[in-house]
């Protein structure tokens, strides 16, 4: 194995979904291994249900070590994934696939000691698997989602939910909200944050001068005003603010043909795309890249991704689930990590 390979802090969501298993999966991984070392935080109780339940074992190399009084001296001089055991009452009666407040709780609660440590540089970066909102919200965790969660624990940093993949990158200038609610969320300036942060994140990636697309919100880019006004008034001042600071970027580009070519076989004219809103930018993402996407969160004084789907409770502990994304999000990790300049 490398000597220094980077530490990842690994969070199992929410109980009752798909983390578990696939924290399970990739922790037994050489591949993994070979790249990173894993600090899971989460529950020896439920890695063990899950681990009877779906056919799995729990690799005889994965060191528990009590959570809530880990030290920096757990880490030292061995090269074994660790899980951080959080124990809870309620583990031993979740049931898979169903809200729990007390799933919601936990999850929150693993994401803000994985945070904590990496702010103190026990960890370089963090993926995330995924919670439930439900959950969340019966636990009294008033917070979207992720995203929003990371902004909270940074200090209120202005984070950009972006989505990485072999074949497109794409980027959301507004996050969970609802559709009606988008026009009047964007902004100028929120938009050159946006168109900004994907810039450097594709320079990042791409290891040069990124071309951007900025798609447009209105069907036909507004058609000049007919079908709508943010393109002449929000998005296209944003797109010249950033051609100034020299940033190769255009459009707005008419949404319903932005991504033809992808059904077509081609490679990209872009190297990113900033969509207004959610599902503008993930319908043609996830088409392409649902088994291999990574959920990047951008903005941030911390490196995080996550796979790019949801608890999959319909599937729960029934060993169904895939680990491609999850295994995408923690080999990205890792590579930031280990050059987070490049």
């Amino acid at each position: 194995m490398p000597e220094k390979r980077p530490r990842l802090a690994v969070t199992i969501g929410d109980a009752a979904g798909v983390g578990p298993e696939l924290v399970l999966r990739l922790a037994s991984d050489s591949d993994v291994a070979e790249q990173c070392q894993l600090l899971i935080y989460g529950s020896h109780d439920i890695l063990q249900r899950v681990a009877v339940s779906a056919g799995l074992a729990i690799p005889p190399s994965l060191r528990v070590c009590p959570g809530h009084t880990r030290t920096a001296a757990d880490v030292r001089n061995t090269g074994e994934h660790i899980l951080y055991d959080f124990p809870f009452d309620e583990a031993a009666t979740i049931t898979p696939g169903r809200v729990h407040a007390a799933c919601g709780h936990h999850a929150h609660a693993w994401i803000c000691e994985a945070v904590r440590d990496i702010q103190i540089g026990h960890a370089a970066a963090l993926v995330t698997a995924p919670i439930n909102k439900a959950a969340l919200r019966a636990a009294g965790i008033q917070v979207p989602g992720h995203t929003e969660l990371l902004a909270r624990l940074t200090n209120g940093a202005v984070p950009c939910m972006a989505f990485h993949s072999e074949r497109v990158f794409v980027s959301l200038a507004t996050i969970h909200e609802a559709l009606r609610d988008v026009p009047d969320l964007l902004t100028t300036p929120g938009l050159l944050h946006t168109i900004r942060l994907t810039c450097a994140a594709c320079a990042r990636f791409k290891r040069a001068q990124p071309r951007i697309a900025v798609l447009a919100l209105n069907p036909h880019a507004g058609e000049d005003g007919l079908f709508g006004n943010e393109e002449h008034e929000i998005i296209a001042p944003a797109i010249a603010a950033a051609r100034a600071e020299g940033l190769a970027v255009s459009g707005p580009l008419v949404p319903d043909t932005a991504f033809t070519w992808l059904a077509a076989g081609r490679t990209s004219p872009y190297d990113g795309y900033v969509a207004m809103y959610h599902d503008q930018g993930l319908i043609p993402f996830k088409m392409v890249a649902f088994d291999t996407g990574v959920n990047v969160t951008l903005g941030l004084p911390l490196i995080r991704t996550s796979p790019d789907h949801g608890t999959a409770f319909d599937i729960a502990w029934q060993g169904k689930a895939s680990s491609s994304s999850f295994a995408c999000a923690i080999r990205l990790a890792a590579r930031m990590a280990a050059a987070p300049d490049s």
